[in-house]
C-alpha cells in the first residue's frame, strides 16, 4: 500500500493521451486534418477560494458541455453550499465556454464527483466516491462509497444511490448500458467488505485482499442487478470502463497482484485488462507492462474493433520498448481478445503521465495529463507540473502537442474533441501566473478550448 501511495504522489504529475488517423485519400479527413490550427480559441476558469478541480467533460447533445469534478469552496462561482468540504460539483455550458448554471451534490463530509454521462433522456448520471450520509446522500457504510446520482436535464436529482461496505470503496467511471441502465466501476476495499461483494452470483466466492476490481451493474432506477469483484491479494483497482459491442464491458486499471485472477503479472504494478459479459462473468484478463509500476488511466475503442489503454509507465523492460525518462505516457492497443498490438511511449526525461484518452474522428486519439519535462515529446514547461494536450493518429505517433499553465501545479484530466475538430481540455490549475487566466484560491477548475 505505501508503494501504490508513493505512485499515486508521483502519477498526480501525468498527462492524457489521444490518437489520431490521417487517411489522405479521404477528402473529409483532409477538411477535418486543415480545420485544426492547434490554437487556443477559448480559456476560462470556476472556483472559489478554496481547491475546485474538473475531472471529466462532455459535450452536449445541445451542442455545449457538462463538466464534473468537486470543490470545497463556499463562494466565488460556487454559491448553493456552506460548508468547506469536498462535494460533486457539474458545471453546464455552453459551447462558448459561458457558464449556464452549476450545482453541488453532498453533504458534511468528503464527496468527490469522478466521471459522468449524458443519459438517454436528456439529463446526467454522475458518479464517484462520498462519506457523506446527509445532505444529498441517504446512506454510507463507512468511509467511502460508490456514489451515482440521476438527474434531470437542469441538474435536479431524480434519484441517487450509494453502494459499499465498511473500508474505502470508490468508483471511477460509469456508462449507460443499452437496456437504459448503467453500469461503474471502480474498486472494492475488500478487506473490509469480508468478501462480500458478488451481489448476482453469490458473495463469499473469493476472499483476495486489499482491493479489487469492482462493477456494478443498476437498471434504469437504480436498482442493483448485479457486481462483480475481481483481482489477487494486493493492490487492483479499475479506473475506467468501456462497453463493448457484444454486450459485455472492459474495465482497465492497475494491478499490483500476481495471484488469482491475475494470470501472468509482469512487474511490480501492471496495466490490467478485465472483460465481463453481460451478466459479469469474467470472459478474459490481460496484463501489460515491465517490472516498474505501470498505472493505466482510461480505455477507449478504435474503429477496427480494438481497444487503447493509457496511463503511465516507470518500466524500461518487458512490454515497454522505450523509456524517456522517469515516467512516461504509455499507450497500448489491443485487440478485442485482449492481445498486444502496439505499445508506445511518449514524454521527455522528467515524469509525463496521462489521465484520459478520447477518439477523434479522423481515427485518432486526443490525450490529456500532465508533463514536466522540456525535452524529446514535451517541447515547453512553465514551471513544475503542466497540463499537457496531445494528439496522435491511430498508430499512436505523436501529431501535435500543447502544454498550458504557470510555475504552480497544474494537471490536466480529460478532453474531447468537437464535431468541428477542435479539442477541449479540462483540469485543474494552482498557478497565479498562467497566462490568460486568473486564479481564484487554491486551485481553480480549467476549461481550455483549441480550434
Amino acid at each position: 500500500m505505501k508503494e501504490f501511495l508513493k505512485y499515486i504522489s508521483l502519477a498526480i504529475l501525468v498527462v492524457s493521451c489521444s490518437e489520431d488517423n490521417y487517411n489522405a485519400d479521404d477528402n473529409q479527413n483532409d477538411e477535418q486534418q486543415s480545420s485544426f490550427l492547434g490554437e487556443i480559441d477559448w480559456m476560462t476558469s470556476f472556483g472559489g477560494s478554496g481547491e475546485d478541480t474538473a475531472q471529466k467533460i462532455i459535450q452536449t447533445s445541445d451542442g455545449g458541455y457538462a463538466v464534473l469534478g468537486f470543490t470545497n469552496s463556499i463562494d466565488g462561482d460556487v454559491t448553493d453550499k456552506n460548508l468547506a468540504v469536498n462535494d460533486y460539483w457539474l458545471l453546464r455550458l455552453n459551447a462558448d465556454g459561458t457558464l449556464l448554471w452549476n450545482k453541488t451534490y453532498g453533504g458534511s463530509k468528503d464527496d468527490r464527483g469522478q466521471s459522468l454521462v449524458e443519459t438517454t433522456d436528456g439529463g446526467f448520471a454522475l458518479v464517484g466516491y462520498a462519506m457523506s450520509d446527509d445532505g444529498d446522500g441517504s446512506n454510507n457504510e463507512g468511509f467511502h462509497d460508490n456514489w451515482i446520482l440521476k438527474l434531470d436535464a437542469l441538474g435536479n436529482i431524480e434519484w441517487e444511490k450509494s453502494f459499499g461496505f465498511s473500508g474505502h470503496d470508490h468508483s471511477y467511471d460509469v456508462v449507460q448500458t443499452a437496456d437504459g441502465g448503467f453500469f461503474f466501476a471502480g474498486f472494492l476495499d475488500v478487506t473490509q467488505s469480508g468478501g462480500e461483494g458478488n451481489f448476482g452470483k453469490g458473495e463469499y466466492l473469493t476472499r483476495h485482499g486489499v482491493g479489487e476490481f469492482w462493477g456494478t451493474k443498476l437498471d434504469a432506477d437504480g436498482n442493483l442487478q448485479w457486481r462483480r469483484y475481481f483481482g489477487g491479494t494486493n493492490n487492483d483497482r479499475a479506473y475506467s470502463v468501456v462497453a463493448a459491442d457484444d454486450g459485455g464491458f472492459l474495465m482497465a486499471g492497475a494491478s499490483e497482484s500476481d495471484d488469482f485472477d491475475i494470470s501472468d503479472a509482469k512487474g511490480s504494478y501492471d496495466f490490467w485488462v478485465v472483460k465481463v459479459d453481460k451478466n459479469g462473468s469474467m470472459l478474459w484478463e490481460k496484463s501489460f507492462g515491465g517490472t516498474g509500476i505501470d498505472i493505466s488511466r482510461d480505455i477507449t475503442k478504435t474503429l477496427d474493433g480494438g481497444y487503447i489503454l493509457t496511463g503511465s509507465t516507470f518500466s524500461t523492460d518487458v512490454d515497454i520498448s522505450k523509456n524517456n525518462g522517469e515516467a512516461d505516457i504509455w499507450l497500448v492497443k489491443i485487440d478485442d481478445n485482449g492481445n498486444m498490438v502496439w505499445e508506445k511511449t511518449l514524454g521527455g526525461t522528467d515524469f509525463d503521465a496521462a489521465e484520459s484518452i478520447s477518439p477523434t474522428q479522423d481515427g485518432g486519439f486526443v490525450i490529456a495529463g500532465n508533463s514536466k519535462s522540456i525535452d524529446s515529446d514535451a517541447e515547453e514547461n512553465q514551471g513544475e507540473n503542466d497540463m499537457w494536450l496531445i494528439k496522435v493518429n491511430s498508430d499512436g505517433t505523436l501529431v501535435w502537442q500543447k502544454t498550458f499553465g504557470g510555475s504552480g501545479l497544474d494537471y490536466g484530466f480529460d478532453a474531447i474533441e468537437n464535431q468541428d475538430g477542435s479539442l477541449v481540455l479540462v483540469g485543474e490549475m494552482a498557478s497565479t501566473d498562467a497566462s490568460g487566466l486568473q486564479n481564484g484560491g487554491s486551485s481553480d477548475a480549467v476549461i481550455i478550448k483549441i480550434k
